[in-house]
């Protein structure tokens, strides 16, 4: 991809998912994520109804009248992006990429972040860490991230989100949003999902599309592992191989929010042709 290409394709997901951010998520991503807590601000004069609690009581004896404490949300958050990379990515059916829609959210989060004064941080991973771009804050630092999730190109096809995770519980020391966004098909980071949840608060986004949910028939078709680049003949107009198929894709789902929730984590199911961002508003309407 030519820069002059990129650069188009950068400003068209700005352009979308900063009108999002500013007209839909900002407010709702504040009363979603709260700050580390609540910090001294000033003093003032007490007013009928303040909670006594609250009583500065060495201004109060200096001054012979009442004053109290005033405390405001300590705001400043991390938010990281955890983003599978691998060769399923490129999968699709109907008109979106899993990839194109990882990175519109992605973006969509990072500008509701900034909005917030809130530092953006990102890791790509396949079955490595394939780049890391540390927390930090400003529209030229979110289009880099953006820009990265258009074009890097990963040394590997292949998944596994505990490297993810392992890196990520060792780089980033203080309590951070993390958003992790794959199709989760990896089954072996329920430890290491445990060890991050409790420091971090984690939510899983999997995005999948209709037709890894349930196969048509479409006779005798060859598919191909974009992770593998293995190559398997399958009978689709078998009602037990799409039968199986659909199992399997069940198993896979309830396998993603049983460990999420266990590890008091959020979900989100994001199918490649629905709305996304209904998905995303209801959820931080949840946890408002």
């Amino acid at each position: 991809m030519d820069t002059k290409e990129l650069l188009k394709k950068v400003r068209k997901v700005e352009i979308k998912t900063k009108k999002l951010s500013n007209n839909i998520f900002g407010g709702e991503y504040h009363s979603a994520f709260k700050g580390r807590g609540m910090t001294f601000s000033e003093v003032r004069g007490y007013e009928f109804g303040d909670d006594v609690r609250t009583i500065d009581w060495n201004v109060t004896a200096r001054y012979n009248q009442p004053f109290v404490k005033v405390f405001e949300e300590e705001r400043e958050l991390t938010l990281m992006l955890i983003v599978d990379i691998s060769g399923s990515k490129f999968f699709g059916t109907e008109s979106e990429l899993k990839k194109n829609i990882v990175t519109e959210i992605s973006a969509t989060l990072a500008f509701s972040a900034i909005q917030n004064n809130d530092k953006v941080g990102l890791i790509l991973f396949t079955d490595q860490v394939e780049l890391y771009i540390p927390p930090s804050k400003g529209k030229t630092h979110i289009l880099r991230i953006i820009r990265e999730l258009i074009e890097f190109k990963p040394k590997s096809k292949k998944t596994n989100l505990s490297v993810a995770l392992e890196f990520f519980s060792n780089v980033i020391s203080k309590k951070s949003i993390a958003f992790i966004l794959s199709d989760f098909v990896s089954q072996d980071y329920n430890k290491s999902l445990s060890v991050a949840s409790k420091k971090h608060d984690i939510t899983g986004i999997r995005i999948f599309d209709k037709f890894e949910e349930e196969i048509p028939n479409l006779g005798f078709i060859p598919m191909i592992d974009q992770e593998t680049n293995e190559t398997r003949f399958v009978d689709t107009s078998s009602k037990f191989v799409r039968d199986s198929f659909k199992i399997k894709s069940l198993e896979s789902k309830g396998n993603f929010e049983t460990i999420f929730k266990k590890n008091g984590s959020g979900t989100i199911n994001c199918r490649t042709d629905r709305d996304y961002v209904k998905l995303l508003l209801g959820y931080f309407k949840n946890r408002g």
